[in-house]
């Protein structure tokens, strides 16, 4: 493996933001109602999960293709979290503010999350 890649994938910028949304989901889902549980709190905690899981198996492949699809995986995961918070906000068990504040952090992952698939796609394009 080239010593230009990370020595671990906790060190990438975009990991790193998608758990701090994934923390902030799972504060998040202590506050939704009991009946939600296994619903939409459940399914927003996969989804932001996901997100990290995803990032963290691609980049254990070392090979650049499977790493850039496991970061589109990861990509669409947050894609599913920005829907949930609006049923979250639909259901009025979130403000419109926690709404716009989730989705602007999930959007700040996702640009982050393109650029490191640029770069993925620049590097196993050059070798």
């Amino acid at each position: 493996m080239s010593e230009e890649l990370r020595s671990d994938f906790r060190d990438l910028d975009v990991w790193k933001k998608c758990r701090d949304i994934r923390i902030m989901i799972w504060k998040l889902g202590k506050k939704l109602p009991a009946e939600e549980k296994f619903r939409l709190t459940d399914q927003m905690i996969r989804a932001s999960r996901s997100s990290t899981a995803n990032i963290a198996e691609g980049y254990g492949r070392f090979h650049f293709q499977e790493n850039i699809q496991f970061c589109r995986q990861s990509r669409g995961s947050l894609f599913e979290l920005i829907d949930h918070v609006l049923v979250a906000e639909e259901c009025e068990y979130i403000t419109r503010e926690v709404k716009e504040e989730l989705i602007g952090h999930i959007t700040v992952a996702i640009r982050l999350l393109n650029g490191y698939i640029k770069y993925l796609r620049t590097r196993k394009n050059n070798e």
